[in-house]
C-alpha cells in the first residue's frame, strides 16, 4: 500500500490514509491488494478528470483499477483525491475535512473493488453509498476512540 501527498497539505497521516484503505479490503474479504493512494492539487485532480475521463472540472475522487484475470489474483488499482475539494465538500455538508476523507478513502477503495453507482443525484440510494456510509462511520467512531486515548 502506498500514499503520497504529491505537495497538498492533507490532515490526515499516510499511515492513517492506508489503515482506512487496508480496513475497507478487509470488510472485503481481500487479502492481497496492491492499491496506491495520491492526494493531488485541484489543478492535479481536474487534469485527470479531462484526461481519462472526459470530464470537465473538479471531482473529489477518481480510481483507476485493473480486472482481475482470476479471482484469487491481487487487487491492483490507483485512488487519487483533492483535499482541496474534500474540504470544499465537508463545509458544505456540515462534517470534518478528516471525516470527509476517510469517505473519499472508502470511496475510492470500493471503487477498485468493483463496486459503483449511478451518476449524480441517485447515487445516495445506491447500494455502494450505503456500504460507504456504514464504513464511513464504523471507521469514524474507531478513530474518535482511539485519539480519546485511555
Amino acid at each position: 500500500m502506498g500514499v503520497s501527498a504529491n505537495g497538498v497539505r492533507v490532515p490526515l497521516s499516510r499511515d492513517g490514509a492506508a489503515r482506512i484503505a487496508r480496513a475497507v479490503l478487509r470488510s472485503e474479504r481481500v487479502s492481497h491488494a496492491m492499491l496506491s493512494i495520491t492526494f493531488v492539487s485541484n489543478a492535479g485532480i481536474r487534469a485527470l478528470n479531462r484526461k481519462h475521463l472526459r470530464r470537465a472540472g473538479l471531482t473529489d475522487v477518481i480510481a483507476f483499477w485493473f480486472r482481475r484475470p482470476t479471482r484469487g489474483a491481487p487487487v491492483v488499482g490507483d485512488v487519487y483525491i483533492a483535499p482541496g475539494v474534500a474540504r470544499a465538500s465537508a463545509r458544505a455538508n456540515d462534517v470534518g475535512v478528516r471525516e470527509e476523507l476517510v469517505r473519499l478513502i472508502v470511496h475510492g477503495t470500493l471503487h477498485v473493488l468493483g463496486y459503483d453507482h449511478p451518476a449524480r443525484e441517485t447515487r445516495t440510494r445506491s447500494a455502494m453509498w450505503r456500504k460507504q456510509e456504514r464504513l464511513v462511520q464504523r471507521l469514524s467512531a474507531r478513530r474518535r476512540r482511539c485519539s480519546r486515548g485511555p
